[in-house]
């Protein structure tokens, strides 16, 4: 049987980072426009090109974290997969608390959540179904295939985009790397993964429980000619990879360590 997480509140929670401001340069490949991040050395023979969240190409956080890829030698990418239609970033101060708040809640507060984040997403959802999305990212990557200098294309993927990640191991990335993955379909995204899958998800994500995970665990182990892993970070909500909170030092920690993460994979599989 086929499963599919869905989205909530939660993909809308998090922190807006303010302690660095993006370093990078703005360009259109092929038809989106796309944040770049060079490394030092400007080789693009490893590059990365990361599918975002709801919150879109421009949402601070992800520019800072494609600044820290580029730092540790990766060419980075961030185009417009949501063709400039994305949720707004006010959503991650109003309707997800963090999640020592979120546990004290009231009824009246989560209620009104609920209703606000169906009101939104529903109707947003729609215009960026797979049917739309999906050929959007596949001939971007075709394009950044081409281009002088590539050799080979790692992509992460958050939340939204995370399940767009998991789809590119199909066959289009060399490497891909989801974090907290929303709307995924379980078995079918995870089945026909021919490319080295790296997954980092947090126990306290509402959208992809820990039963769910360890489905997606036995289908991956099961593909012993392709390298894949599952990393657990114990306490952490949905999307704490991109936009968890820098003023706990627990949820800093997950953040940095979901970094390495990514890193680490990249280096071993786009070499």
């Amino acid at each position: 049987m086929s499963t599919n997480t869905g989205m909530g509140a939660c993909c809308m929670s998090g922190t807006i980072h303010s302690h660095a401001e993006p370093t990078g340069t703005t360009t259109t490949i092929g038809d989106l426009p796309t944040y770049v991040a060079e490394p030092e050395s400007k080789d693009h023979s490893k590059t990365i090109v990361f599918l975002t969240d709801i919150f879109g190409w421009e949402f601070r956080n992800v520019r800072l974290l494609a600044d820290l890829y580029a730092k540790q030698g990766f060419y980075v990418l961030v185009p417009d997969i949501l063709s400039s239609d994305p949720i707004d970033p006010s959503f991650l101060q109003n309707v997800e608390p963090k999640l020592k708040d979120k546990q004290t809640a009231g009824l009246i507060d989560t209620v009104k959540n609920t209703a606000l984040v169906g009101a939104t997403l529903g109707a947003w959802l729609p215009k960026h179904r797979e049917a739309v999305t999906l050929p959007i990212i596949e001939k971007y990557m075709d394009t950044v295939r081409g281009q002088q200098g590539v050799k080979k294309i790692g992509v992460v993927g958050f939340c939204f985009g995370g399940r767009y990640a998991i789809l590119m191991a199909h066959g289009k990335a060399d490497a891909a790397y989801a974090c907290h993955p929303s709307l995924v379909g379980i078995p079918g995204d995870f089945d026909n993964v021919t490319k080295p899958l790296s997954l980092a998800v947090g126990t306290e994500d509402s959208l992809l429980d820990m039963k769910s995970v360890d489905q997606i665990k036995d289908i991956l182990e099961k593909k012993s000619n392709v390298p894949t892993e599952v990393v657990v970070y114990k306490d952490q909500i949905h999307g704490f990879a991109l936009r968890g909170d820098y003023s706990s030092d627990e949820d800093k920690k997950a953040q940095d360590d979901a970094l390495k993460q990514g890193v680490t994979w990249f280096n071993q599989h786009l070499s």
